[in-house]
Formats: C-alpha cells, sequence, structure tokens
C-alpha cells in the first residue's frame, strides 16, 4: 500500500496498488499528481494493465485524466473502458513495461 496525502486538508489516503484506481474519493485538484504516481508504482510493480474510475458525471474529470495520460510517456496506450467495465465512466490503460 502507498499512502498519498492532501497537503491542503491533511488527509492521508492508503492505495492499494492493484492496477484499479478509483477517483471518487479524490478532489479532482489531487488528481493531476495522484495519476502520475499511481501509474509509476504501478509500472514498478510490473503492472501495465491499469484501470480509472473517473465516473461519468460532466466528463471534466474524464478530460483531466485523458490530458495527463497523454503526456506521460510510460503510456503506450488508452481508452474508454468497454461497457460492462464501466464504459464512458472509466479508462482502460496499458503502460510500457519497465525496462
Amino acid at each position: 500500500m502507498n499512502t498519498y496525502s492532501n497537503i491542503e486538508s491533511e488527509a492521508v489516503v492508503k492505495l492499494q496498488i492493484n492496477g484499479i484506481l478509483d477517483l471518487h474519493t479524490f478532489n479532482p485538484r489531487d488528481v493531476k499528481d495522484l495519476v502520475p504516481e499511481y501509474l509509476a508504482e504501478c509500472r514498478n510493480r510490473g503492472i501495465i494493465q491499469v484501470h480509472i474510475i473517473h465516473g461519468k458525471g460532466t466528463g471534466t474529470l474524464r478530460r483531466l485524466v485523458h490530458a495527463i495520460l497523454g503526456r506521460l510517456p510510460e503510456v503506450r496506450s488508452f481508452c474508454l473502458a468497454g461497457g460492462d467495465a464501466g464504459g464512458w465512466g472509466a479508462t482502460d490503460i496499458e503502460l510500457w513495461p519497465k525496462g
């Protein structure tokens, strides 16, 4: 488990690094740091298939996540999840293996 803290609120959130990241419990302003850190830790553990749940809502968080993913060189590809895995409320990511 890794620990992430929000400096403003001093809240500490423990995350299981298992390839599934649910952003529902996070403030959108924390996502810019959280997503790259989570993906880096997944790669360190050999997890290259990652599923991020951002919710459907207005699409703002999805667009933010996709913008972040588009800038990360360790991201091989990403797409919206299939209908049985969250549809447009989640994104599936494939990372380049560490090597």
